[in-house]
């Protein structure tokens, strides 16, 4: 989904927590999809054979055509979508002169933690 030639955005921690009323909705969305997608797969999977899945296979290509569609309203942002099911994404930026991501995860309040490209989420450092 995502161009490997578009231009990398860079959020200031001001910009990022203003754009989580937008943003929190969306990935709360993705978060719920992710779920009912992983509810919806076996039995999914088990039915296709069968029938084509019936009720459950349209709740689960539902959910994925949302999913789809918040992943590239957020990649069109300039957030980059880490995980999903946890609603964990990251918000490029520069700090002292080097590219790092501003994480912020489902639940947050606010975007209060930093890590370097190298380190992921188990690097977190508070801002």
């Amino acid at each position: 989904m995502s161009d490997e030639g578009a231009e990398v955005r860079y959020f200031t921690v001001d910009e990022a927590n203003a754009l989580l009323p937008k943003v929190a909705p969306v990935v709360q969305q993705l978060h719920d999809d992710q779920e009912k997608m992983e509810e919806r797969q076996d039995e999914v999977m088990g039915s296709v054979p069968t029938n084509g899945g019936g009720a459950a296979h349209q709740e689960f290509l539902e959910a994925s055509a949302r999913s789809t569609a918040a992943l590239e309203e957020l990649e069109g942002l300039g957030i980059v979508v880490r995980d999903a099911s946890s609603g964990l994404i990251d918000f490029p930026s520069k700090r002292d002169e080097g590219v790092v991501f501003l994480c912020w995860r489902l639940g947050e309040d606010s975007v209060a933690w930093w890590h370097p490209p190298e380190t992921g989420f188990a690097g977190r450092q508070p801002l």
